[in-house]
């Protein structure tokens, strides 16, 4: 009877710790938000501009693009519940990228991908990471790039135990704050981890705000003024011109970077040239097109930095994505080719910026 009660006894211990508990993520620290004084939780604009902002911007803003929850656990598992605000889908972008989650553990000095939870509806119950070793582990969670978030859980052991970040990586002093197109966004990115703005804040371990807005970076004021509001910014990067004409570029820009100074005066500014898109090698009305905004762009900053700034910068955008057309889906928005090639690129740059702003 002993020898029948034994194993039984260890069925039921072992599927008991099997067992998924899940925690609310409004009780972990969240990175990513431009502010706090949202709707809900997981958006990206201040709730102020409702009515106010552009209606595409606004909407937009609700995608939880560069949002990533922070926590610890001892668990040898992971899940994830979460419910989707539209349940999006393009027919040029993963599921996964829009609307997945991308979970990250804090492994020998570095970010390590540990896997995707994959959606299927608008309600969603995924595993993400089965038969882990028992340790204590530092998280990060990245949520959608191209939806938004209504409720988010996270599952561990039911014997395991979830608590706030030891760590304080990413670090969110002097954030960085990315204001752009699509691209800046996320589109096309494989899973979420992988836009350009989520692999510098890993590379970096500095906290990234993603203020990218599909078909929707036109320079507009009042995402101006919610950037200038973020007054404990390390550095604002403006990466907006497939989303404008030279036209606008000259009309609009100056009052734009105006708007960041007039309550950040010494806040660096990175000016970043659109990408060459790949199918310009052919299409040599695009070229143009590209190369005239790109033109605009460089006297815009030539004005900025001539009228005294010394904490402007520029970026040609001439090795941003490699010159063997590869890096796109669809010649202009990046695969994770792309992202990591842009990432490389930028890395750099902003950690020089980064280093000389720190030493004053």
């Amino acid at each position: 009877m002993k020898q029948i009660l034994l194993p039984l006894f260890l069925f039921a211990s072992i599927c008991l710790s099997a067992q998924t508990k899940y925690y609310d993520a409004a009780q972990f620290p969240l990175l990513g938000k431009v502010s706090q004084e949202t709707e809900t939780r997981y958006e990206r604009l201040p709730a102020a501009l409702n009515g106010n902002a552009r209606a595409p911007v606004w909407a937009l803003g609700k995608n939880t693009s560069g949002l990533a929850v922070r926590f610890r656990s001892n668990t040898t598992s992971v899940s994830a519940k979460w419910e989707l605000l539209q349940n999006n889908h393009m027919d040029h972008m993963t599921d996964v990228g829009i609307k997945g989650l991308d979970l990250y553990a804090w492994e020998s000095g570095r970010w390590q991908f540990v896997n995707s939870a994959r959606p299927t509806g608008k309600s969603n119950e995924k595993p993400i990471i089965s038969h882990m070793a028992m340790k204590e582990r530092e998280y990060l969670l990245f949520l959608p790039l191209y939806d938004g978030v209504t409720k988010l859980e996270i599952g561990i052991d039911s014997a395991a135990v979830i608590a706030q970040p030891a760590l304080e990586l990413p670090q969110s002093k002097k954030a960085v704050v990315v204001y752009g197109t699509s691209i800046t966004q996320g589109g096309c990115a494989n899973r979420p981890g992988m836009s350009f703005t989520n692999i510098l804040m890993r590379k970096l371990n500095r906290e990234f705000i993603n203020l990218g807005f599909s078909g929707n970076g036109k320079l507009d004021y009042e995402i101006a003024e919610v950037m200038a509001n973020k007054h404990d910014a390390g550095l604002f990067i403006l990466d907006f011109i497939p989303n404008v004409h030279a036209s606008q570029i000259k009309e609009r820009t100056g009052r734009f970077v105006n708007i960041i100074r007039s309550k950040n005066k010494t806040t660096p500014l990175l000016f970043v040239e659109t990408i060459m898109f790949p199918h310009a090698v052919f299409d040599k009305a695009t070229h143009e097109v590209l190369t005239i905004k790109n033109k605009a762009l460089y006297e815009e900053y030539l004005k900025v930095k001539n009228s005294g700034d010394k904490n402007v910068y520029y970026l040609s955008g001439k090795n941003l994505i490699g010159a063997d057309g590869e890096a796109t889906v669809d010649g202009i928005h990046l695969t994770d080719l792309g992202y990591m090639r842009m990432a490389d690129a930028l890395y750099p740059v902003i950690k020089n910026i980064l280093e000389k702003r720190a030493v004053r």
